[in-house]
């Protein structure tokens, strides 16, 4: 595989779309070994293009692109503000020098950045659907955590007459992973095609329509297969909806604040998993078989309410012009901008981006878009590292708590009530210490939040396992909770928020979709497998064994993250090429040099030159 070795310079717009052209032509043959740098130099014009695709068009040219536009759309009455908005997008750090505008006009574009909250309510409201959207999705993961204490017995599959414990472990895994099984496999792969049917609205519609369903279906379960088969549906609900409400929030989140609008996926996720413990508390003081059935039945209340707003609601503008109309797009911008000038800077900007997307991918299908993750160097190496941070928020061992947290803390010497509400404990704490993130990721970055948080992940992890030994009854209950409340402390600011955004921007735009369709099938996959898997590492090793594995696992992914995953925070679409063009061999010498010359300064107090930047060479180390 060959990487360009010089910086890209600019061309003009119809030197992008040939390039674009021959980038689709050299695709179709990425799978053969023999490759010219002029592929990846393609690639690398490709994003040049999408960096501003109207940069290097003539001020004439473009006006006259616009006229064309608005009169093929119906938009002629709003062809002086497409004018101005394509103006502007043009050169958006020289609008206040563009003397079609008005004081007015200028005054617009700099509240955008000096009052960056100061948004249309219809925003906000739509903020509110996609927070309550995510909450139903952190109520649906952990709302079985308290229930599963009482339904294990009532359903039978703790009858040893009836069932042998391993068998009893396998059925507690499969009811407890049914839903993640069925995103893995079916759920986050109908996401592409349910958005080109249904829209984003209609996608989140029918996920949390299906939510409902599936939600009272458990509450009324009257057998274990029962309750398979409805948590197994419930999997319909959260597999395409993980993957549409971060996009539809991003969509249609102005770019000041887009990316503390989309973190409000997790952090919301997160308030959902404390809401799923509290209602664990609530009805665990209820007759056993009442208390789990309204447990379940529970989280029936908010996707009623996502399903009530989500209409209400503007479509996604994206997807509009995606389908052919941006009369369409523009109106729903205009419910999401101040005024019309923002609202026709947004579409004819999302249009030509799309165009050029649409160019791109011409003559591909889903499976060859797929294909195209793994046969690609630039996408081979994006999808590796969301593999690995995905990956890892799942065996990290966050989900051993969410699911299992009840029936760890009863092993320990709680009472059933008791350990409701201990469990009540790591959902607040889960919620809590997610809000940090959302101004330290972009501060810190993403890397640095993993590699720093990933030690303490282990050390808790096994200071939670190895107080199972501790005889005196008092100490191991108190040892086991400090433990598990620590580790939720350094798992929310870390590798909470961290795979969902990482995976969002680290693929290509071309690729953007299958890639997260990718990145969210790998999360939930392994989260079925450690829901499946716990019971029995449980019978056989123990607590102490089965805290211990995933203790060990937390230290791999320190060394796997050190060496594979690239830092993405703050860059653009051309500079993530660049990181992603540099060759795995080249990256993993650079970052082993970077942890040695930080032990030696940090641990034994060197004093030590600073190592040249990584990333701003990284033209320099592309290599063949």
């Amino acid at each position: 595989m060959a990487e360009s070795e010089k910086p890209h310079e600019k061309r003009s717009q119809s030197s992008d779309r040939t390039a674009i052209g021959a980038s689709a032509a050299n695709v179709e043959h990425a799978g053969k070994r023999q490759r010219s740098s002029v592929v990846d130099a393609d690639f690398n014009n490709l994003s040049a293009a999408f960096e501003n695709p109207l940069s290097d068009i003539p001020r004439e040219q473009l006006l006259q692109d616009v006229e064309t536009f608005c009169s093929k759309h119906n938009l002629m009455d709003y062809l002086d503000s497409f004018k101005k908005g394509a103006l502007i997008a043009q050169r958006p750090h020289e609008a206040n020098s563009i003397p079609e505008l008005t004081q007015e006009d200028r005054d617009i574009l700099t509240r955008e950045h000096t009052h960056r909250w100061h948004q249309p309510w219809t925003l906000y409201y739509l903020v509110v659907m996609c927070s309550l959207a995510a909450a139903v999705q952190g109520m649906d993961e952990t709302v079985n955590n308290g229930a599963q204490a009482l339904y294990l017995k009532q359903l039978g599959l703790t009858d040893t007459n009836r069932f042998s414990t391993n068998m009893q472990d396998n059925l507690t895994g499969l009811v407890v992973g049914a839903p993640y099984l069925c995103c893995a496999i079916l759920g986050c792969w109908l996401t592409e095609p349910m958005n080109k049917l249904f829209a984003r609205r209609g996608t989140i519609f029918i996920s949390c329509f299906i939510a409902a369903v599936a939600s009272i279906w458990e509450g009324v379960a009257n057998s274990w297969v029962n309750l398979f088969l409805a948590r197994f549906v419930l999997g319909l609900g959260i597999g395409p909806k993980s993957s549409t409400v971060p996009v539809y929030s991003a969509e249609c989140a102005p770019a000041p604040i887009r990316g503390a609008l989309v973190m409000m996926w997790q952090m919301w996720t997160a308030f959902g998993i404390m809401l799923g413990n509290i209602m664990g508390v609530a009805f665990g003081g209820l007759s056993e078989d009442l208390g789990w059935r309204l447990m379940l039945g529970s989280t029936v209340v908010l996707p009623i309410i996502v399903c009530a707003q989500v209409y209400l609601c503007p479509e996604s503008p994206r997807w509009y012009i995606q389908h052919n109309h941006p009369e369409k797009a523009f109106r729903s911008f205009q419910r999401l901008r101040h005024c019309d000038l923002q609202a026709a800077r947004d579409t004819y900007y999302t249009y030509v981006g799309v165009e050029l997307e649409r160019h791109a991918l011409k003559g591909k299908n889903l499976f060859t878009q797929f294909v195209e993750l793994f046969t690609i160097p630039r996408n081979r190496r994006a999808a590796l590292a969301s593999w690995i941070v995905m990956f890892g928020q799942q065996f990290c061992g966050v989900n051993v708590i969410a699911y299992y947290s009840t029936t760890i803390f009863i092993d320990s010497g709680y009472s059933t009530t008791d350990a409701l509400l201990a469990s009540m404990g790591t959902g607040i704490l889960n919620w809590v210490f997610a809000l940090p993130a959302v101004f330290t990721i972009d501060r810190w970055g993403r890397r640095v939040l993993l590699l720093f948080t990933f030690p303490f992940l282990c050390i808790t992890l096994l200071w939670t396992g190895f107080s199972f030994w501790i005889k005196n009854n008092k100490a191991k209950v108190g040892m086991v909770t400090t433990g598990m409340y620590l580790f939720e402390c350094f798992y929310s600011p870390g590798e909470g928020p961290v795979p969902f955004t990482y995976s969002a921007e680290a693929f290509p735009v071309t690729h953007r979709d299958v890639g997260m369709s990718f990145a969210t099938a790998t999360t939930w996959c392994f989260n079925f497998i450690l829901s499946f898997s716990w019971p029995h590492l449980l019978s056989a090793f123990k607590a102490q064994g089965a805290f211990a594995w995933y203790g060990a696992w937390c230290l791999i992914l320190w060394v796997l993250i050190l060496l594979f995953v690239p830092e993405t925070k703050a860059l653009t679409l051309e500079e993530l090429d660049q990181v992603f063009g540099v060759s795995t061999r080249k990256h993993m010498s650079y970052q082993m040099k970077n942890a040695i010359w930080h032990f030696r300064v940090c641990v034994l107090r060197q004093k030590l030159e600073p190592l040249p930047p990584f990333y701003r060479r990284a033209e320099k180390l592309n290599e063949a």
